[in-house]
């Protein structure tokens, strides 16, 4: 089996954070270095292996998204090319071919964009325990995997410490970035939402929901922009189900971590540090479903 890239080291170079899967590193002109690692997390921990080829398939699935939605929005991707990047950064090719972005260094606004078409997740327990989602009444009866009247954004507060967002109200976003900004990155959110079912659908794929980070930017007029950045429609951010086995009432397969999450709570693990290693059955397995969501969405065989 492959080697999995769990860490990078990318001598002195700036480290500005590591993620549970991404790590960024600061470089002049207020750029910013994205890898995407091969690391996994379940349960707010990151495992003790990786799955191979992850972070370039997470990498390249957004390089596809970014392209596509740029009508709709902007972004942060100044090149994803090695050989484009500067200097300093050229004798760590073999880390960085295919999992990483130069991209602008944005200010973030401190907003998880959720949206969700169907009623699954976290979600799905809100609506039993409320009737509602993040305080937005939906109808009775309705059952785990149906979809909802119409999309809605449904908000989290990026928290950095590890744990789970939190969902919020539409009224705590306004009061958090105020209510121009709110507006526009709901609209944003529910625009990209369309145009991304609509092409997943043409795949053959249900995205269930998915969640977005936008920040801002100084354009060359020197107004502030709002941008897409960070990840976009990845399965790690995002619920893909196959339409043809879908069949609302229950869970669905998806695309995403669950099958670790399978495992992991078939070995009853207490889910505290430290994270158990996968055998290498179920990190085979999870790279699989992985690269069927990039050929199925993308139209590609292969990675670059």
């Amino acid at each position: 089996m492959q080697t999995a890239l769990i860490q990078t080291e990318l001598g002195d170079l700036p480290l500005t954070a590591r993620g549970k899967v991404r790590d960024i590193y600061a470089l002049p002109d207020d750029r910013l270095l994205f890898v995407a690692s091969d690391r996994i997390s379940a349960f707010d921990h990151v495992l003790g292996s990786g799955i191979p080829d992850k972070g370039k398939i997470l990498t390249q699935l957004s390089l596809f998204w970014f392209d596509l939605l740029r009508p709709i929005v902007p972004n942060h991707l100044i090149t994803p090319k090695v050989a484009e990047f500067p200097a300093e950064l050229q004798p760590y090719q073999a880390q960085l071919e295919g999992r990483s972005m130069l991209v602008k260094r944005a200010q973030m606004f401190p907003v998880e964009c959720v949206v969700r078409g169907y009623l699954s997740g976290s979600g799905w327990k809100d609506y039993q325990q409320t009737g509602s989602i993040c305080g937005i009444k939906l109808p009775a009866g309705l059952r785990e995997s149906d979809p909802l009247p119409e999309p809605i954004f449904t908000p989290a507060a990026k928290i950095n410490t590890g744990g789970h967002d939190e969902n919020i109200s539409y009224a705590t976003v306004e009061q958090t970035i105020g209510a121009a900004h709110a507006d526009a990155l709901r609209d944003l959110t529910l625009n990209i939402y369309t145009a991304a079912t609509k092409h997943a659908a043409s795949k053959g794929l249900i995205l269930a929901d998915t969640k977005f980070e936008f920040g801002l930017i100084q354009n060359e007029n020197g107004d502030s922009q709002i941008i897409l950045a960070d990840e976009v429609l990845t399965p790690d951010s995002s619920r893909y189900w196959p339409a043809d086995t879908y069949n609302p009432g229950g869970p669905q397969p998806s695309f995403d971590k669950q099958y670790v999450r399978d495992y992991l709570e078939a070995i009853h693990w207490n889910k505290q540090a430290p994270a158990p290693a996968l055998p290498d059955e179920v990190v085979s397995r999870t790279r699989e479903k992985y690269l069927e969501a990039f050929r199925l969405i993308t139209g590609r065989a292969d990675l670059d």
